[in-house]
């Protein structure tokens, strides 16, 4: 690769990563800068742990995924599915997604990461076994939706076609992994 120099070990380092893990360190330290100029952020020491340990795992995830495959479309939906369950956790985490962050509907969430995770150990983290799981994560997200609506905890339809939209986009990016792994004129 053009862009890519060498460590001193003969390893590639991409600049791209180096710009992936500054804007993840600068998404850290931004609410301590915020917390500088105004009362708004109010952030504790438990808060940085948990927003850490978040983009630490989110850029740990995707960094196994670049270090174990070269299909393109396979990376870019592990990328769009982490981004999709990095901005839920966040969200649901910042302000709640029903209500308030408080708000013990705002739990069900936790589902439906669930069943994108249980689905991927499942399927054995396959392209093709993922897509299905990532239709499976649409339809519980769009789950959530349904019983808070019909619980009368409020409408969440903007969100949540959103995140249907997002969880459907990685699936549709695994199913084309799926289709490139395959020899032509094999079934999937």
């Amino acid at each position: 690769m053009a862009d890519d120099a060498k460590h001193p070990g003969g390893r590639p380092r991409s600049r791209w990563r180096l710009a992936a893990w500054s804007i993840a360190a600068a998404l850290i330290l931004l609410p301590l800068v915020g917390m500088r100029f105004t009362d708004e952020v109010d952030w504790t020491p438990a808060d940085f742990a948990c927003a850490s340990a978040l983009v630490l795992g989110v850029g740990l995830t995707y960094e196994l995924t670049v270090r174990t495959t070269v299909n393109r479309a396979y990376r870019a939906a592990v990328a769009v599915g982490l981004t999709a369950a990095f901005i839920l956790i966040w969200i649901n985490g910042a302000v709640g997604i029903i209500g308030s962050e408080d708000h013990p509907a705002n739990r069900m969430y936790g589902g439906v990461l669930a069943v994108g995770i249980i689905g991927a150990v499942i399927v054995r983290f396959r392209a093709y076994g993922m897509a299905r799981v990532l239709v499976a994560v649409a339809l519980a997200q769009l789950l959530v939706a349904v019983i808070a609506l019909v619980a009368g905890l409020g409408f969440t339809g903007p969100i949540t076609v959103f995140f249907a939209g997002l969880w459907l986009a990685s699936a549709w990016l695994f199913e084309k992994a799926a289709k490139e792994q395959r020899p032509t004129g094999e079934t999937l």
